[in-house]
Formats: C-alpha cells, structure tokens, sequence
C-alpha cells in the first residue's frame, strides 16, 4: 500500500555533531583501507596481480590466505566508503538547509520587527547632536544620535521649534522630566533633571529639530 505524505517518516535533521561524527567513521575506513593496502604491498602485489605461477599452481612466494583477505577486505571497505560518503553528502544538505532556512527564518522575523517599530514608534520631532561628559544629560543617559519623541509635556503632536525644550527645562529646574528617545530603532525611557552644573545651561546636551 503506498504511503501518504502524512504518514511518511520525517527525515531527521542533521546536525554538526552527526556530520563530525561521519567524517570520523570515513576517516577510521580510510585508514584500514591504508592498513590493507599495506598488508598488499609487504607481499609484493596489489589488487590484480596474479596468485598463480606460469603454470597455474598457487604461488607458493606469497601468503595467499593474507592476500586474498586483504583484497576482500579492501573491496568490502571501499562500499562502505562509498555509501558513508554519501551520507556525509546528505547531511551537509540538510545541514546547510536548515541553516538557510533559519537565516531566512531570522531576516523575516528582523524585517517584521521593523515594520513593526515603523507602524508602531511615533515620529521623533528632535535628535540629540552632542552630550558632554559629567553634565545632567550625561548623567541621565542620553547619548549622542538620540530621537526624541517625548521630552517632558512636549510631544510630536505640540512641538514647534526647540524653544519649547527650552521653556520645559527653564520650568523644571531641579525637579525630574521623563524624556523618550528612540535609540537602536527601540524606544528608552530616561529621567533627565534639569540642573546646575560646571558647564553652560542646566543639561548639557545640544539639541536640535528634525526637519518634518
């Protein structure tokens, strides 16, 4: 009775360990192959030449049960390693499959993610061009390249220019303002507070509009 599809056995998957694992077993053939062969040449022949002298008796020069067990031997050995060559073949196949697969598996996944952030993240109205070291920015963790999308009460829907940062920060001296920023296509939620410090003005950070 011929068999579905859906009752067809799976074919296993192969792994790195399985193909290692062959190639031990091809190179253990490759090396009684060797052996044999050597047995072959101690004696003074190889594969074809002839057991028998001039006048057809089995020579007696050789060790002909050595011979002929080593000729045999070598036949069988070479058909294993013809058929483990093969499965060698086989799972690297499906080795390298599986590993396209899961690369494809990955870009798709990557590539949805994305539409996923572009749908989903809100435009930023402000990107952060420098933030210098031991000021209130840096100290927040605001980094240099960060989208603001949310900097306190000021939002993609209310923002006009950066005078707008710079009022909420004039308002919000010494007390925490909760600042969004996409960074690395994710969105980071930082507690910036606005104070004095050793350098110019109360963040330390340079900020400038997103051309919409």
């Amino acid at each position: 009775m011929k068999m579905t599809d859906q009752n067809k056995p799976e074919s296993p998957e192969a792994s790195m360990e399985d193909v290692r694992s062959l190639i031990k077993k091809k190179d253990d053939i490759e090396e009684q192959i060797q052996a044999y062969y050597d047995v072959l040449e101690d004696q003074g022949v190889g594969l074809e030449a002839s057991l028998v002298d001039t006048e057809g008796y089995p020579r007696s020069d050789v060790n002909l049960y050595q011979i002929t067990t080593a000729r045999h031997t070598i036949s069988c050995l070479q058909n294993d390693h013809k058929a483990i060559m093969v499965e060698i073949e086989e799972a690297l196949h499906k080795l390298h499959a599986r590993e396209k697969a899961k690369r494809h598996r990955d870009e798709t996944e990557a590539r949805e993610e994305a539409m996923e952030l572009q749908v989903t993240l809100p435009p930023a109205f402000a990107c952060v061009n420098s933030v210098i070291q031991g000021s209130p920015a840096s100290e927040a963790g605001l980094k240099n390249g960060d989208e603001v999308i949310e900097f306190g009460s000021v939002n993609p829907g209310n923002f006009q220019s950066v005078y707008n940062i710079a009022s909420v920060v004039q308002h919000s001296e010494g007390k925490p303002l909760r600042v969004t920023v996409i960074r690395g296509g994710q969105k980071a939620h930082i507690s910036l507070t606005p104070q004095r410090w050793s350098g110019r003005g109360l963040l330390g950070c340079n900020i400038n509009p997103i051309p919409r």
